[in-house]
């Protein structure tokens, strides 16, 4: 208990700061858009029911319409075919949603080339200056896509062959989802693949292997020029919705400062 008081205490105090990682709803927040004859997830809406007026003279209040995968969101197992047998969001276990958070910054490569793919050399190298990955780590990888987080047509970067924003290849998805050390991998674009992944194979591989090897994937974080490359706790609240693939989720970041 000692423990739990000390850091409500280092949060009043400010030893420990509370970074929000999540992009914020709105109408401009990017949503999905899967061509025809596939479906899509609905886009943020606010819908108004009453504001104070004969609809309800003494309060305000709205409908929210979003889809599961709308915004800064959680992907669970049974939202790809690999891992339909799995969780869904209501039952992904409270312990793996709280856990140490390390950055991966390929902000550089990214900036040069829009269709940049992470691979496992990237993350061997990372762990050759940082050390290992720690048990139950969160590994976030910053590539500086939130600048255009509630800007769609920069975010999703399509053009006559589709979007182009940066990913992973086939063989890191592979690699992190069979680590032993990994919870999940939070990134900062519309989805957990790149922009290209349908020409990757397995097309799409990290929701593949990752949804298939019951690790997790975040998207749409933002702020992670924000948190240090080690040493922060990542916070994940997904709605516990029962059947559900995904969640809209607030994302949060302790970090420790030294005052």
């Amino acid at each position: 208990m000692t423990t739990l008081v000390d850091l409500t205490g280092m949060l009043r105090a400010e030893r420990v700061e509370i970074i929000d990682l999540t992009n914020k709803l709105t109408q401009n927040t990017p949503s999905l858009k899967l061509p025809f004859p596939f479906g899509s997830p609905a886009p943020f809406e606010l819908e108004e029911i009453s504001a104070y007026d004969d609809r309800g003279p003494g309060w305000k209040h709205n409908n929210i319409h979003i889809g599961e995968h709308t915004g800064t969101h959680l992907d669970v197992p049974i939202h790809w075919a690999s891992g339909r047998d799995g969780d869904d969001v209501s039952q992904v276990p409270l312990t793996r949603l709280i856990g140490p958070a390390v950055v991966l910054d390929v902000t550089a490569e990214a900036t040069e080339d829009a269709d940049f793919l992470v691979d496992v050399h990237h993350v061997q190298a990372w762990e050759a200056q940082h050390g290992p990955l720690p048990p139950g780590a969160w590994l976030l990888v910053r590539t500086g896509w939130s600048a255009y987080s509630q800007d769609e047509a920069k975010f999703v970067n399509r053009d006559e062959i589709g979007p182009h924003t940066p990913g992973f290849t086939a063989a890191c998805a592979k690699w992190l989802a069979e680590s032993p050390m990994v919870v999940g991998v939070g990134v900062e674009t519309l989805g957990i693949d790149a922009g290209q992944a349908d020409k990757l194979t397995p097309p799409r591989p990290m929701h593949h292997f990752l949804l298939g090897g019951d690790t997790y994937g975040i998207t749409s974080l933002q702020n992670l020029d924000r948190i240090p490359t080690t040493g922060a706790v990542i916070i994940v609240a997904p709605l516990p919705i029962v059947g559900g693939t995904g969640s809209p989720a607030r994302v949060l970041a302790l970090v420790e400062r030294d005052n």
